[in-house]
């Protein structure tokens, strides 16, 4: 089905409002994949806050055109998804995750930072805990002094009344 001129430039617009706020991008074959695959995928993308599409490439090319990730376009060739997310590891993460599972979805390129990316180094990335993982342990890490100073003072009132008693 051919588009018209007006549909094209309203997905440019909606792909270049995604690129303004993303600080990566991932991209990766998915030639194969069955529509209940790709809908799970889509799905877990939703859920980790990841913007998921299919896109001709010449429309994301000019979307990512004059950004940061520019030199992304040498890599988009072929039947691509495009994941992007103002979490840096989240489209990495989620992508590289679903690629574990499916062999047919094949990760190709990604750009963080101005940086292009390449298949290696987007499993890299996808290793790397995302911010939320992070911040949880850095909670666990400040509570653990705090909660065994509680226990030390409820250990030393229980030996007080002890001794009291």
């Amino acid at each position: 089905m051919a588009m018209n001129i007006e549909d094209k430039k309203a997905i440019v617009a909606e792909v270049t409002a995604q690129v303004a706020k993303a600080q990566t991008i991932v991209v990766a074959e998915y030639r194969g994949i069955t529509v209940g695959d790709l809908t799970q995928l889509r799905k877990n993308a939703r859920t980790q806050g990841v913007y998921l599409r299919v896109l001709k490439n010449t429309l994301a090319r000019r979307a990512v055109e004059g950004t940061p990730f520019a030199g992304l376009s040498e890599q988009m060739a072929g039947p691509l998804i495009y994941g992007m997310s103002a979490d840096p590891v989240a489209p990495a993460k989620v992508l590289n995750d679903f690629g574990r599972t499916n062999d047919k979805l094949v990760l190709k390129a990604g750009s963080y930072n101005g940086k292009v990316l390449d298949q290696a180094s987007v499993k890299a990335l996808a290793t790397i805990p995302s911010r939320e993982e992070l911040l949880a342990k850095l909670l666990g890490v400040m509570q653990a002094p705090v909660s065994g100073f509680a226990r030390l003072l409820a250990a030393l009132a229980e030996k007080k009344q002890g001794e009291a008693a």
